[in-house]
């Protein structure tokens, strides 16, 4: 059973923690679920910290997704018809914005491990040497910070070896100017520093005002710090079992099961038969 007041006019899931499994994968019963949701007429959003270079990837476990909204809600795309995808918004920070908030954060708690991710899609991540990089599909270059820092940015990664990400963000939100850049952090350990006004929440505001969709329309499911914004906005939100603490707390129920045992799709089920 589901605690669900009224069917939604638009779906919003997290992808890496909450649809995706621990394996990477997208299980055949999820897609089949998503598949059917947006067979319903129901909008389908993946919204994901993964920044626009893996977009295709992101089109591929979610292939029935009408928008996709990456970057932390930084870049918001139509995929809704056939193979083209429109960009409905783009934004990105200066790289020496992103710099000097490394700077404040590391007077605050220390030494950092540091990347950034340009805009441009043929320069590499680039920064100091992360061995813990958790998406091995994403090519990083080791350069120095003033060389990496430079140009438009889709985001930093910052590392502490002493701190867990949460609590990271703590720090990072008592120093950093917020006027000039957003924090978050996508519970791999890393926080990511966006540009000025970017969360998941805002990235589905543009598909929400496109169809004039009001937020107590829409159902999202989320299991990380940056999911929190979209689950604070939403009519109805869903946490994973196995989501941070945080996010359970502002959550209206949990989903029956975890990311490896395909809640989300059990979930979804459950509406459907609503429907």
């Amino acid at each position: 059973m589901i605690n669900l007041s009224k069917a939604p006019r638009l779906v919003a899931t997290d992808l890496d923690g909450t649809l995706v499994r621990s394996d990477e994968s997208v299980s055949p019963r999820s897609m089949a679920a998503l598949k059917r949701l947006a067979a319903s007429g129901v909008i389908v959003v993946g919204a994901t910290g993964r920044g626009p270079r893996l977009l295709d990837l992101c089109r591929n476990d979610v292939p029935a997704a009408d928008f996709l909204v990456l970057g932390q809600g930084a870049f918001v795309y139509e995929c809704r018809y056939d193979d083209t995808i429109v960009e409905m918004s783009n934004r990105s920070v200066d790289g020496e914005i992103l710099h000097e908030a490394l700077r404040l954060i590391e007077n605050e708690v220390g030494p950092l491990r540091a990347l950034a991710e340009p805009a441009h899609p043929e320069r590499l991540i680039a920064g100091d040497a992360m061995p813990d990089w958790p998406w091995p599909a994403v090519t990083l270059k080791v350069a120095p910070r003033e060389e990496a820092f430079t140009g438009p940015m889709v985001k930093g990664y910052f590392v502490s070896d002493t701190m867990d990400g949460p609590e990271l963000l703590l720090a990072a939100q008592e120093v950093v100017d917020v006027e000039k850049v957003a924090v978050t952090e996508s519970g791999v350990g890393i926080l990511e520093v966006c540009p000025v006004g970017v969360n998941k929440a805002a990235g589905l505001q543009v598909v929400l005002d496109k169809f004039d969709i009001d937020w107590s329309d829409v159902l999202v499911f989320g299991d990380a710090t940056n999911d929190l914004p979209m689950l604070r906005s939403a009519g109805h939100a869903v946490a994973m079992p196995n989501a941070h603490p945080w996010v359970k707390h502002v959550a209206d129920e949990l989903a029956p099961a975890h990311n490896d045992d395909d809640g989300v799709a059990q979930y979804l089920e459950y509406l459907l038969d609503l429907l």
